[in-house]
Parts: structure tokens; C-alpha cells; sequence
């Protein structure tokens, strides 16, 4: 047996053995938090690809603001962001980070939707308006409109210094 064969078989034994013992093997679909919107969920190899928002909340020292938690999951691991989104007609807005920056996007719901700011749209509709939430964003031009938004506003990015996230 080679030694890269034996490496690999003692990996096999070592998951095996600590499967047997009744440790607990953390699969993210399973452990999803309560009341969470699911936005997204589609099979990739190896399991399951979600994006879902939970904890939304009023921003108690910026009106009109709202605090949400975005749970984004792989098979094997899940990211938890704090983000920060505005649902005014005049100005729409998701504030997310990407670990090493703020990421500023201004949006434009009954707009035109893109591969780009789907996933914004998608985040922004299941915190601002949740009776939305997981319909896809290219079909709410109408709802958009009929809540006092414009659909003609300028999406713009700004990218800011987190310092320390």
C-alpha cells in the first residue's frame, strides 16, 4: 500500500470511527434558525446552496432603517452577515460587508434585475416587504410601482473601510 493510500484510509477510519461514536455530523440545511425566509435554495455538488434573512428588526437609533441577519449556506459551511437595509421610496439601499469593506448598494426596486443585483433585490424585498420574500424581483416591477417607488432610480455601489468588522 502506498503511503498516500494508507493517509487516505487512515482519514476514512478516523471519519468513520467518529461517526460511529455518535458525534454529531453538522449538515447547515438542519440547523436553519426559526422564522427564517428562504430566498434561494438550489442543489450544487456536494448538497445544498441557500440564501435565506431572519432577525428582522427596526433600527431603534435610525428610524426607517431595519438590522437583518442574511444566512448564506454551502453544503459544508454557512456565512452570518449583519446588515443594515432601508426600504424608503426615495432611497432604497442594502448596507452588507464583505469581511474586509461596507458595501453601500442603493437600489432600485421596479427596476431592471441582472445576474449582478439579484441577490440584493432578493435580500431587500424579504426584509422590506416579506409577503415578497423569494419571489423573483424581476417579476415585481407592478408591486414596486404601486408602493410609491419609481423603478427609475440610479443603483449605485460604494465601497467603504470597514476597519475592524
Amino acid at each position: 500500500m502506498t503511503r498516500c493510500a494508507l493517509a487516505l484510509s487512515s482519514v476514512f477510519l478516523v471519519v468513520a470511527a467518529a461517526h460511529g461514536q455518535g458525534l454529531p455530523v453538522l449538515i447547515p440545511s438542519q440547523n436553519r434558525p426559526p422564522g427564517m425566509a428562504l430566498l434561494v435554495e438550489r442543489v450544487v455538488p456536494g448538497g445544498v446552496q441557500a440564501l435565506g434573512v431572519y432577525a428582522v428588526t427596526a433600527d431603534p437609533a435610525r428610524p426607517g432603517l431595519l438590522r437583518i441577519k442574511v444566512w448564506e449556506e454551502l453544503p459544508n459551511d454557512v456565512k452570518v452577515r449583519s446588515e443594515t437595509i432601508g426600504c424608503s421610496v426615495t432611497a432604497p439601499m442594502r448596507v452588507t460587508n464583505d469581511g474586509r469593506q461596507l458595501i453601500l448598494r442603493q437600489l432600485n426596486p421596479g427596476g431592471v434585475i441582472t445576474s449582478v443585483n439579484r441577490r440584493d433585490h432578493l435580500v431587500w424585498w424579504a426584509s422590506c416587504h416579506p409577503q415578497h420574500a423569494g419571489q423573483d424581483p424581476d417579476g415585481l416591477r407592478a408591486v414596486a410601482l404601486q408602493l410609491g417607488y419609481s423603478g427609475n432610480l440610479q443603483e449605485r455601489e460604494q465601497l467603504l473601510p470597514a476597519g475592524s468588522l
